[in-house]
């Protein structure tokens, strides 16, 4: 398997709230790739477990500007800014369940900001030409 480079990458410490409002410690590597300019790669690990999440990076700027009473995304992924600005909250669902981790919001800023500048918002489709062209290519000699 090769191992893919990334252009961006974050580590940031967030917490992971549970049901009964206890709170364990979790490490997410957020990763963004010029080449896939659409997508951030979330690596979450917890002290006996491991999940790989693929989020919308449009999602995540929105959600550093949403509230709790319209957090950005309507599906499996929602992000809206705590009521302490410092921090954001990221809620996931799957199949496995449902998360709520809490997260500095300064290190997302950070992270989405330097992916800003390698590919603006509104303009990643033009990144993706050369990608979608080749895969067209091979599918016709295949």
């Amino acid at each position: 398997m090769t191992q893919q480079s990334y252009d961006v990458v974050e580590v940031v410490t967030m917490q992971l709230i549970s049901s009964d409002a206890s709170v364990i410690p979790v490490t997410a590597e957020i990763s963004f790739r010029i080449a896939d300019p659409y997508t951030v790669r979330a690596v979450f690990t917890g002290p006996h477990t491991m999940s790989t999440w693929l989020l919308g990076r449009e999602l995540l700027v929105q959600g550093m500007l949403a509230r709790s009473d319209a957090p950005a995304g309507t599906g499996d992924v929602q992000v809206w800014r705590d009521e302490d600005p410092d921090y954001a909250l990221l809620s996931l669902s799957g199949v496995e369940g449902s998360a709520l981790l809490a997260t500095p919001a300064e290190p997302f800023e950070r992270f989405l900001a330097a992916t800003q500048t390698l590919v603006p918002l509104g303009s990643e489709s033009d990144r993706m030409e050369s990608e979608i062209s080749a895969l067209i290519a091979a599918l016709l000699t295949a």
